[in-house]
């Protein structure tokens, strides 16, 4: 069992299990189980892109994009495929390339 500090926070905690999702998006039919959710959902239509790459002219809705990118600057290539000696800076990128050595 999960303890929270304060009421607002468990009745948020909640949501996640009962699936319930009271904030609605006033330009598509999204709805989020938090309001802060819906907030960067917003960003998608306003094509505000608050989080710069401070080493490249990259621009990004949200902060977890920006910091996803920055392994390009640096080199680094956490993941290893595990069927051949390749490594990449992106998770998704190493997903991508699992699904073709899958198929082939």
């Amino acid at each position: 069992d999960k303890a929270f500090s304060c009421y607002t926070k468990h009745i948020r905690h909640q949501r996640t299990h009962t699936g319930e999702k009271i904030y609605q998006c006033n330009q598509c039919d999204d709805t989020f189980s938090q309001n802060r959710h819906l907030i960067k959902h917003q960003l998608t239509h306003t094509g505000e892109k608050p989080y710069q790459c401070d080493q490249c002219d990259k621009a990004y809705s949200w902060n977890t994009n920006n910091i996803r990118h920055q392994p390009t600057h640096t080199g680094e290539k956490p993941y290893q495929c595990n069927q051949c000696d390749k490594a990449f800076s992106q998770n998704s990128v190493l997903i991508k390339h699992q699904r073709t050595q899958t198929q082939s």
